[in-house]
């Protein structure tokens, strides 16, 4: 259907306003998934108490898991010179309170008999720790509690926030933005886009229904961002012609379905130590399939085709790489290496090199970085891994040289223009066009140069979305980082807050490396922008790594102790914070 010209000038308008209206409501909503985030903290009340049994003095759990010891360090540190430095883990489970001795020289007792592993604790119960005895007490026995520190001053306090409802509301129109400009793009109507469109709407609200209607859940902030880094990228891509990508609305559907399976797993710790092993040989398995039958794509051994689907395993490995890694607190406070998991991330960064897959090689070694420093708290372990891959990269350049060759044009790609260059210019040039609002949804050039969808995203975001929608998208990924960082010490385990922190840190990293790559700040290393770039593996591993941090949230599973008709606030769950890991309470 065509316009006439004056029709056209009129929709010339309102499409550039809808540019301008579709950032300014992003950042309301980002803004108010940041209030909700703040307004649904629980105060830090106990959840249990440890009485003295000699001074009567009673000292406050906080936590699922407690370190208990003579360490600063410890959750519960006791000044006792028969104590060791990191004696035991008091912790919570779904069978009740259990406590393990963690390699200590005096060993501890439960009602004067030595323990041996993970030993169930019920209240009047005595634990003896070196010369304390300390009796488990619940909160409502009349125990007086310690005085509550007064709030500090200038302190936030949010009063009132947007509901999940109005979030949602508030990205349904985002969606109906950009369908109008993908429906209005070429100056006349088309109706294709609004195939895209209504899955994306009865995705995004299928999953807000089952999440808070089905699940009884009261946060919603986590799938809210994901939702809209999804309509973004999804609609981006709907724009370059006009037709709907079915493989990346296929691939958005069965990331929700792996969002919401990941969440239902880790529900239960046993559970999800018990496959930890599995999955780390499912993941090598995977690895091993592609070095034997994979099909080199653009120089990278890294994808598994299998006639009209293809698949990237690098991708989905991600996601069994920080299973792997994280560990509950009593794990770590007894396995003070990490033998384990150094070996498989040696396996995985020699399959990616084999795979001559070294932007994914970069993903996957700053992750067992932000790993390895959470579960040892040692900088002399980061530094000695450091010096051990700058030696690594320099053997690498010494019998490898045509890698080097990849970056000769980086920092200079104006002179290599025609050449090694020529796709970094592109996006500089194109990026620059888009302003601050963009020329438009199917308007620009960016697309046209290849991988100007996937690797090189960045720029046709900017191009047809404008900078300022780029600085959203990428401000959206960074409140992923602020939400695991708020949930270190509020999570049930160890495990949820090296999960999400690592999730976090991998899909900030791996956005860094597109932005600054395709920008020629960094090498142009070839990886995808989480949620944005056309890929469906790529967009399935990003809800999969999602749920790590959705996971952490104190919130998340809390609902389920309580009738659906009484959730009508968020509750504080029974243990709601937990140690924070050993890279954050310091070395022991």
């Amino acid at each position: 259907m065509e316009f006439s010209q004056d029709v056209q000038n009129v929709l010339a308008i309102v499409l550039f306003l809808l540019r301008i209206l579709t950032p300014a409501l992003s950042i309301a909503v980002l803004a108010g998934c940041f209030l909700s985030l703040k307004r649904g903290r629980r105060r830090e009340e106990p959840v249990v108490l440890l009485e003295d049994v000699g001074s009567g003095i009673s000292i406050p759990v906080l936590y699922w898991e407690n370190s208990i010891g003579r360490s600063r360090s410890c959750d519960i540190v006791l000044p006792d010179h028969t104590v060791s430095r990191d004696h035991a883990v008091l912790m919570r489970r779904e069978s009740g309170w259990m406590i393990t001795d963690t390699n200590s020289k005096a060993g501890t007792l439960l009602n004067g008999k030595k323990i041996k592993g993970d030993t169930r604790v019920l209240p009047g119960d005595v634990l003896s720790i070196g010369s304390s005895a300390l009796m488990l007490k619940r909160v409502s026995d009349g125990t007086p509690l310690p005085p509550k520190k007064p709030p500090k001053k200038g302190k936030l306090q949010i009063k009132r926030a947007p509901s999940p409802g109005k979030l949602m509301i508030g990205l349904s129109v985002i969606q109906t933005f950009l369908s109008a400009q993908c429906c209005l793009a070429q100056g006349k109507f088309s109706w294709e886009p609004l195939l895209a469109f209504g899955v994306l709407l009865l995705l995004s609200w299928g999953l807000y229904l089952f999440s808070t209607k089905a699940l009884h859940r009261v946060s919603f902030e986590v799938e809210t961002v994901g939702l809209l880094l999804g309509s973004v990228g999804t609609m981006l891509l709907t724009g370059i012609n006009l037709t709907p990508n079915y493989t990346q609305l296929a691939s958005f559907f069965l990331g929700i379905v792996l969002f919401c399976f990941l969440i239902w797993f880790m529900g239960d710790l046993d559970r999800v130590m018990k496959w930890r092993i599995p999955i780390a040989v499912a993941a090598l398995v995977l690895f091993a399939v592609n070095l034997v039958i994979g099909s080199s794509v653009h120089g990278s051994k890294n994808w598994i085709i299998l006639g009209p689907v293809s698949i990237q395993p690098s991708e989905l490995i991600k996601i069994a790489f920080i299973f792997t890694g994280a560990s509950t607190l009593n794990k770590l406070q007894t396995t003070r290496n990490l033998t384990v998991f150094l070996v498989f991330t040696a396996l995985c960064m020699g399959a990616l090199f084999l795979m001559k897959d070294l932007g994914t090689a970069c993903v996957f070694f700053i992750t067992f970085l932000v790993i390895a420093f959470m579960r040892s708290g040692s900088i002399r372990t980061i530094i000695l891994v450091l010096v051990a891959a700058g030696l690594g990269a320099f053997l690498l350049v010494q019998f490898m040289p045509h890698i080097t060759n990849r970056f000769e044009a980086w920092r200079h790609v104006w002179d290599f223009a025609d050449t090694t260059g020529y796709q970094q210019t592109r996006v500089l040039m194109y990026a620059a066009s888009g302003g601050l609002f963009g020329v438009g949804l199917g308007q620009g050039y960016m697309h046209q140069i290849f991988a100007g969808d996937s690797d090189l995203v960045f720029g046709m975001l900017c191009e047809e979305m404008g900078l300022l929608m780029a600085l959203v998208v990428i401000l959206a990924i960074a409140f992923l980082i602020l939400f695991a960082r708020s949930d270190v010490t509020r999570s049930r385990s160890t495990f949820y807050s090296i999960s999400a922190c690592a999730a976090a840190g991998l899909l900030l990293f791996q956005s860094c490396l597109n932005v600054f790559g395709s920008t020629d700040i960094l090498p142009l290393t070839g990886v995808t922008l989480p949620f944005i770039s056309a890929g469906g593996t790529s967009m399935m591993a990003a809800w999969g790594l999602l749920a790590f941090i959705k996971a952490s949230d104190e919130r998340t599973y809390a609902v389920r102790r309580l009738p659906a008709a009484k959730q009508t606030q968020p509750i504080a769950p029974r243990p709601a914070k937990r140690a924070q890991p050993k890279g954050r309470r310091g070395k022991a």
